[in-house]
């Protein structure tokens, strides 16, 4: 239902004796690039099953979507990364239309600091983006629930330039919080400030989620 694969980057993990295996610790996980990691797990097929699956390796970790969502919007991917004791991360994007932008996208990452999910995510050079948003206004703020927080803008361009995406970050409950929006104009949406959801503790609401759509490439 959920298979892992590396927070860093797309490729697969090597779990004990050489295969890919879902019985592995978080300590037996190696890329083969990236090393030892803990393991980043994500769905074939985003769906309330596997969802329910996301949300147990979670282990209360929050997992933020755009709320409410808007009429044909759905959440088309999510994964939870989870280290030797404790889940590190979560991301979760949604797709949709907007009357001037047309198909958007947008990708919510919590992370703790080096994880670097959402760095790979954005397609950023640095695991966190501390350095870049220093000493910078803010531009743009979301709603985390009853909280106000300022997002910083995070440049993507000479990591991956032909990429047309926006990315914010800033920081939440002592985590790294990233949004990548597709295309770069839809940054536009979030000067209504937009609201973000820890759909984690939504109980019997999960039932109205809609799930479908292409899950995008990261």
């Amino acid at each position: 239902m959920l298979e892992p694969e590396c927070p860093r980057c797309p490729r697969p993990l090597t779990g004990p004796g050489g295969g890919v295996s879902g019985s592995a610790s978080a300590g037996e996980w190696t890329c083969e690039v990236h090393g030892a990691v803990p393991a980043l797990w994500r769905p074939r097929t985003a769906g309330y099953d596997a969802f329910g699956a996301h949300l147990a390796r979670a282990q209360g970790l929050p997992t933020y979507l755009p709320w409410p969502l808007g009429s044909g919007w759905q959440v088309t991917d999510f994964g939870v990364v989870v280290g030797a004791d404790r889940a590190l991360a979560t991301v979760a994007h949604v797709a949709g239309s907007s009357a001037l932008d047309g198909p958007v996208e947008v990708l919510v990452v919590s992370e703790e600091p080096g994880t670097g999910l959402g760095a790979r995510c954005a397609g950023t050079i640095h695991s966190d983006p501390g350095a870049e948003i220093a000493g910078v206004p803010a531009t743009a703020k979301v709603r985390l629930d009853s909280q106000s927080v300022p997002l910083w803008p995070v440049s993507a361009s000479h990591a991956a330039p032909d990429l047309d995406r926006s990315v914010l970050a800033g920081e939440a409950e002592g985590r790294w919080l990233w949004i990548v929006l597709r295309p770069a104009s839809a940054i536009l949406l979030l000067h209504e400030e937009w609201t973000l959801t820890d759909v984690s503790g939504f109980g019997p609401q999960l039932l109205d989620l809609p799930f479908g759509g292409h899950p995008p490439s990261w």
